[in-house]
């Protein structure tokens, strides 16, 4: 399965703009939150900018969503801090 990820304000400092992912396995993501612990252990820059105790909002397919919510092929994910200015 692939998801694009798009990362938004002080995470796309750090990361870049985005990435596509492919998730295959047993042990791939099912969902959202899964998605992004996974992220945060693909690099030390991902865990850095992913991680839990940054309250980081989450949206899929453009539209806010929860932890919880589950990944389909070729969903769009993003990742943001809670206050992004503009």
């Amino acid at each position: 399965m692939k998801i694009q990820v798009r990362y938004f304000a002080s995470v796309r400092e750090k990361l870049g703009a985005g990435e596509t992912v492919s998730l295959d396995g047993g042990d791939a993501p099912r969902t959202v939150g899964e998605l992004q612990g996974w992220l945060t252990r693909q690099s030390a820059a991902h865990a850095a900018a992913l991680d839990d105790a940054r309250g980081l909002r989450m949206a899929l397919n453009q539209t806010l969503c929860d932890a919880d919510e589950p990944l389909s092929e070729g969903d769009e994910v993003a990742f943001f801090p809670p206050v992004t200015g503009g």
